[in-house]
């Protein structure tokens, strides 16, 4: 069995200035056997990761549409964000990717989704997250839980990692596979280990934020 981090970032996002190294390392050491690099709105961190860990990282990306965020999982390049769903699904599928819906319940963050605009695209999706790690009220997680079971949707698990201590707060065990497929195959019989993370961590993010913004930190390099 595989333990895989299904969501999570790295300095390639504005809200977080975890390096690779870094990275590799905790997953190392916490026996993180996968993991998907999901930055906001680009997948360049995650092709680059890749090509310094090509067996541990999976291309993702977190993308913000004009409804609510979607997860790619094995892309090949960056969607841009400001879509509709729609579009960025036909694009996620052109690519071969798979698809999930970030937190879609979490009324404190921007990306989350209203009930009537999700049920538009549930069939259109392999899947929605229906454990968070950051979610600070249990509602949402919750709520995501029973609109995943109503709804017949398979649901991931994420630790939505931004700080080291992050990584791995919430991942699945899997079988192994090689292709999304198989990836996606190997999703309907996980197993998951859920904990959520400290609310401090949402100060941490946004201390990283502000940093860019004043440039006390300097952007990667594309």
């Amino acid at each position: 069995m595989w333990t895989i981090e299904l969501h999570s970032h790295t300095h390639y996002s504005k809200d977080s200035v975890v390096k690779f190294e870094t990275i590799q390392h905790i997953c190392h050491q916490r026996h993180i056997d996968k993991i998907v690099i999901t930055d906001h709105n680009t997948a360049e961190g995650a092709l680059a990761f890749q090509k310094i860990a090509p067996q541990l990282v999976i291309v993702g990306e977190e993308i913000m549409t004009t409804k609510g965020e979607l997860l790619g999982y094995f892309m090949q390049e960056t969607i841009p964000a400001g879509l509709t769903p729609k579009d960025t699904i036909r694009a996620l599928r052109e690519q071969g990717a798979i698809i999930s819906v970030s937190h879609p319940f979490d009324e404190l963050r921007k990306g989350a989704w209203f009930e009537h605009d999700l049920l538009e695209i549930i069939h259109e999706v392999d899947a929605i997250e229906t454990f968070n790690a950051r979610c600070v009220v249990d509602r949402y997680n919750d709520r995501a839980k029973a609109f995943a079971k109503q709804h017949g949707l398979l649901g991931t698990v994420g630790s939505d990692a931004h700080l080291p201590q992050e990584y791995g707060m919430a991942v699945a065990r899997v079988q192994p596979f090689q292709t999304p497929q198989e990836f996606l195959q190997a999703l309907q019989s996980a197993t998951t280990q859920e904990h959520l993370s400290p609310s401090y961590v949402h100060v941490g993010s946004s201390l990283a934020k502000w940093s860019r913004k004043l440039n006390l930190i300097p952007q990667p390099r594309h």
